[in-house]
């Protein structure tokens, strides 16, 4: 069947990004730098990765500019691994990604809770807003070129 038409004229995002960061092992990368670990053995004896997978892991999002590699202030023989401000803007796909799977996984501890430092309250889900504020959900979306935007054009997808 393939892809319809609109998604190939349109250069979805999406390839990439999967590309990037659309495996397993990288998604709990993320995570762990996300909870601010930072050196290679930190991210070894977390996770529980083979040495050889986190090693092309580390190096795939280095390449992608989602992690730098900085030497360690404290012992220059080590390296850390630091979120750059394209890996910072994974957050919400992160956190949704998190959600989805409190919800709809199995044995899925309700004793921790993301919570804004600000006021210790949970924050709230992530959802799709319009550009008024409004919730939307996939019903209220459209494909549009964007020098083409009109209310009167039908819905592509």
């Amino acid at each position: 069947m393939g892809i319809r038409e609109p998604l190939r004229e349109l250069g979805c995002g999406l390839p990439h990004a999967l590309e990037v960061i659309g495996e397993r092992w990288s998604f709990l990368i993320l995570r762990a730098a996300f909870n601010d670990l930072k050196h290679f053995e930190e991210f070894s004896s977390e996770l529980g990765i083979a040495r050889n997978i986190l090693s092309n892991r580390l190096a795939k999002l280095v390449d992608h500019g989602v992690l730098e590699r900085q030497p360690c202030e404290t012992d220059r023989r080590k390296v850390e691994y630091r979120l750059t401000e394209k890996g910072l803007d994974l957050l919400p796909a992160m956190l949704a990604l998190r959600q989805w799977g409190e919800r709809y996984g199995d044995n899925i501890s309700p004793d921790l809770v993301l919570v804004d430092k600000h006021d210790f309250k949970p924050i709230a889900p992530i959802t799709l807003k319009a550009h008024d504020g409004r919730e939307i959900g996939w019903h209220d979306l459209a494909w549009a070129k964007a020098g083409e935007l009109s209310p009167n054009r039908k819905d592509c997808c």
